[in-house]
């Protein structure tokens, strides 16, 4: 059963102006695993535009919950380059509260604009 449904656009040039302003910003929003590529290289902007969206994404389906931390919220990709969520703290409580037990995500970036859906489901 789909619990809660969660889309979020991001202006990938606001988001660059922000992270050029704002040191650590991008410390503060992801984790290591999520800004570096599983071949150790840093991720584009553009990447990290559309795992932001997934993460405000999340919160929507979640109902938006208040207390949320960013680093709970871990977008992920596999060694063929299937993203993925990873629950933890405030997040993953959240989504216990709610019955949510499986997350369905879809990123994608085109020009100036980074999207996400995320699909929140409870399974028996």
């Amino acid at each position: 059963m789909i619990i809660g449904v969660g889309v979020d656009v991001v202006d990938i040039d606001r988001f660059r102006a922000a992270a050029d302003r704002t040191p650590r910003l991008l410390e503060r929003l992801f984790t290591v695993e999520e800004r570096v590529t599983p071949g150790g290289l840093e991720r584009s902007i553009e990447s990290l535009a559309a795992r932001f969206a997934a993460k405000e994404a999340v919160a929507k389906a979640l109902g938006v919950p208040n207390a949320l931390e960013w680093h709970h919220c871990e977008v992920r990709q596999s060694e063929r380059g299937e993203p993925s969520l990873r629950m933890t703290g405030t997040v993953a409580a959240a989504a216990e509260e709610r019955g949510i037990t499986t997350w369905h995500m879809s990123l994608s970036h085109d020009g100036p604009i980074a999207i996400a859906q995320v699909i929140a489901e409870s399974r028996p």
